[in-house]
């Protein structure tokens, strides 16, 4: 599994131009599934990303995680993350997962960062969505958990 984590001051993802969801300073994720992902690799994730510290501490340096700073999460599921872009103009899926399995594992990852933290909103699986954010710093990691 892929997380594309920004660090924000807020966030919002709105389908149809309805707000599906909005968030103040925190995370914003875009989450990719690939084939071969499963409950373990969500679980991975889940932890990884609410402990990562990119937040800064009273010295400024990233030492805080959101949960310490009593931030927000903001998960969109985004499957063009697990494309292949190493040849060619044109994108690949080959390595995307099922959207029927992606979906069971977005909604597996979704449950395993509520879990861990209480402040998480979800865009739609499988929506047209527009997502609008203001990156703070800009701060951008990519974490990627891949199956043992």
């Amino acid at each position: 599994m892929i997380a594309l984590l920004q660090r924000v001051s807020r966030a919002a993802v709105a389908v149809d131009a309805k707000t599906l969801a909005q968030i103040g300073p925190g995370l914003l994720v875009f989450v990719g599934v690939q084939r071969g992902d499963a409950a373990p690799e969500a679980a991975r994730l889940a932890e990884r990303l609410t402990a990562y510290r990119m937040f800064a501490d009273a010295e400024g340096r990233m030492n805080l995680d959101v949960r310490r700073i009593d931030g927000e999460i903001l998960l969109v599921p985004q499957f063009t993350l697990a494309a292949d872009t190493a040849k060619g103009n044109r994108p690949g899926f080959s390595r995307a997962a099922e959207p029927a399995d992606a979906r069971a594992l977005f909604t597996a990852f979704v449950t395993e960062c509520r879990r861990r933290h209480s402040h998480v909103a979800v865009g739609e699986f499988g929506a047209d969505m527009q997502v609008s954010l203001i990156n703070d710093g800009p701060v951008t990691f990519w974490l990627e958990v891949r199956p043992s």
